[in-house]
């Protein structure tokens, strides 16, 4: 599979990987060993028919392939980018050490899949509202469809997707892919309404009256800070701020006039996927970047593939090291660091990182960007009376339903999933839920 060289594709947004070729599909199908009982399968939160649509590949049925892949998962082109396969599927496979590339397999199939629309289910006589156009959302929202559900789901902002839209850089999800996605699920019968906020426009209990179920996926985008000096100063933001602006200002396109400065010199704290894509993304728009982890690599939780990536870009790492000020007058200057050491290991299976007393240096720049992590938002939350959990996500239970059996709730909103395709999972099992509920 070829991919941009590096110090070409860090200098724009185009797709970094050009996918397979119809010859290198075939050959990674026929490494397929077919198992009896494939360990894959139980890997995807959609459950998805690994062995069966690998095999239809082989066999150059492309169309079967594809069939098969929606039958779990209404987002393929999606899911074939951005999901972590070696972490779900891929490590499940029985060639231990060359794994088969279940994703880039599921890619190849999206995108040969000819554009025919879908078939319409019959109607039911039951409505379901869904909140938010995430990848939970849409899951559950399609799933419902094509059971025969009349599904509207109310996104808050302009246009669909999501993180999926907002949060995911072009070079790594081309916009174009979750647009074509999109418009297939709205051919199944999904009605989308856009610049509709639940909780100002319409209430909570005011969806319930209208509806026969209700589903909430609207994720959880409130950033978290490090709550050390200097954070409010102008140059500080969230990654999710700074992934944000890029997607919808487009700043990668020259014929767009965008507010998002090019500043020389940026920091990102954090080592997980968004951590990646803020990296990638200020030095596409001209900056040097160095990002600066508190451990080591071997403890990163992003995916293999975007710290190499990052590293043949030219990205800076820091590693072993966690920011303890950042400095500036009303502007950022520079950011102070402490040198850590790894310890005994934590909550998280991790080593804990301890300071290593004398060891602080500063690092010169006019822009720092953190990305580790980020919690419910409360602004909806605050309106609708569901049990919340210590942490105050959405409580729900095994079939994600809330403490009102009337409104269930998947995707970061019950509890930071982190990735697309268990927000999927939670969307397919709520789907599931609310069909057993309405059929009652």
């Amino acid at each position: 599979m070829k991919e941009q060289d590096p110090q070409k594709r860090n200098r724009n947004f185009d797709e970094v990987s050009f996918g397979y070729s119809e010859e290198e599909a075939i050959n990674e199908a026929n490494r397929c060993l077919q198992c009896p009982v494939p360990q894959c399968v139980n890997g995807c939160p959609v459950n998805i028919n690994i062995p069966k649509f690998i095999k239809e590949i082989k066999e150059k049925n492309y169309q079967e392939a594809i069939k098969t892949i929606k039958k779990s998962n209404n987002l393929p082109g999606v899911c074939g980018r951005v999901c972590p396969q070696e972490e779900q599927c891929e490590c499940k496979c029985i060639i231990k050490k060359n794994p088969i590339k279940i994703g880039y397999l599921e890619r190849f199939a999206a995108d040969n899949e000819q554009k025919n629309d879908p078939i319409q289910p019959n109607q039911l006589n039951k409505t379901v509202a869904v909140i938010g156009a995430g990848p939970s959302s849409l899951t559950c929202a399609a799933d419902l469809a094509t059971k025969g559900y009349k599904v509207t789901i109310f996104e808050a902002l302009h246009d669909t997707g999501g993180v999926l839209r907002y949060g995911i850089p072009e070079f790594r999800l081309p916009k174009s892919i979750v647009e074509n996605e999109v418009q297939q699920i709205e051919k199944l019968g999904v009605e989308i309404k856009k610049n509709f906020i639940i909780g100002k426009t319409l209430s909570l209990d005011e969806l319930k009256q209208d509806y026969d179920a209700v589903f909430i996926g609207v994720g959880a985008g409130l950033p978290y800070f490090m709550d050390i000096e200097g954070e409010n100063l102008s140059g500080v933001s969230s990654a999710n701020e700074f992934l944000t602006r890029i997607n919808l200002m487009k700043a990668y396109k020259e014929e767009y006039d965008t507010p998002i400065k090019k500043e020389k010199q940026v920091v990102i704290i954090g080592g997980g996927n968004v951590a990646m894509d803020a990296a990638r993304s200020a030095k596409r728009i001209g900056s040097d970047v160095t990002l600066i982890y508190r451990r080591s690599e071997e403890e990163m939780p992003a995916r293999n593939e975007e710290i190499e990536h990052a590293k043949e870009e030219g990205i800076n790492f820091q590693l072993l090291t966690n920011p303890t000020k950042i400095l500036g007058d009303e502007k950022v200057t520079s950011i102070e660091c402490i040198k850590m050491e790894l310890g005994q290991e934590d909550d998280s299976g991790r080593r804990r990182p301890i300071p290593i007393k004398g060891s602080e240096f500063r690092i010169e720049c006019q822009k720092v960007i953190i990305a580790i992590g980020q919690g419910p938002n409360p602004v909806l939350l605050n309106q609708i009376d569901l049990d919340k959990n210590e942490r105050g996500y959405i409580k729900v239970n095994e079939k994600k339903q809330t403490s009102d059996s009337k409104v269930f709730a998947g995707g970061d909103i019950t509890g930071g999933n982190a990735t697309v395709i268990k927000a999927m999972g939670d969307g397919k099992i709520a789907a599931e839920a609310i069909d057993e509920l309405l059929s009652k």
